[in-house]
């Protein structure tokens, strides 16, 4: 059982079973006594390290989104050129939900909750990740634009089209399994995807580059 002795060990393992548990049943339905079970700590040592049970939903969703948003900066804050960056960014958003398969339904939960006017932490997820993330990728697609490498896009939508691109195939996995006749979500599967991802957005927004004989016609 874990301990108070090894407690990043511990609280990594508390955040683990809390994202499963409340990816599947809510909040609401969320039990502790499962989350500890789960993370095989004793019930004690979860409330020594959260409060109560916002505070550690709290605490999932920052794990959640801090991680992500530290994966895609690592590229978005590179000096590739803007049509690798797009790509990098795509493909670093891709591969850090496919390691973290919990984290759509988790995420699809909250996005309800906030719907509803339940969430007490959009505001913060909003401000501290989701928005610095966009308006970075929003300045790539700027900069694409200008620089003849992208097609005119209006970043409010294309933003959200990669993102639901990524997002969609993971949560909606179960279904498309009926309908396809095979697991997405197997590694040859996800590689697929991944491809296919990559591949979509350079058709949507990549311009076709001058060859080298038609810029010295020019």
């Amino acid at each position: 059982m874990g301990s108070r002795g090894q407690p990043e060990e511990s609280r990594a393992a508390i955040l683990r079973a809390a994202a499963n548990e409340f990816a599947e049943h809510g909040i609401a339905g969320a039990r502790t006594d499962s989350i500890a079970r789960e993370a095989r700590v004793n019930k004690a040592l979860l409330y020594y390290y959260f409060e109560d049970k916002e505070t550690l939903y709290g605490a999932v969703l920052d794990e959640a989104f801090s991680g992500l948003k530290n994966s895609v900066f690592q590229v978005l804050n590179s000096d590739l050129p803007a049509r690798e960056k797009i790509l990098a960014y795509a493909g670093a958003y891709f591969d850090f939900i496919a390691a973290n398969q919990v984290y759509p339904r988790l995420m699809q939960r909250e996005m309800m909750r906030a719907r509803e006017g339940q969430s007490s932490h959009v505001d913060k997820i909003v401000k501290t990740y989701i928005q610095p993330i966009f308006l970075r990728v929003s300045e790539v697609l700027r900069e694409g634009i200008a620089e003849g490498q992208f097609r005119p896009v209006n970043p409010a939508h294309f933003v959200q089209s990669i993102v639901a691109m990524i997002v969609f195939y993971f949560s909606s996995a179960p279904t498309m399994q009926k309908i396809v006749g095979f697991n997405p979500l197997t590694p040859e599967r996800v590689a697929e995807r991944r491809a296919s991802v990559l591949d979509f957005i350079s058709a949507a927004l990549f311009l076709p580059q001058p060859t080298s004989s038609q810029g010295a016609r020019s």
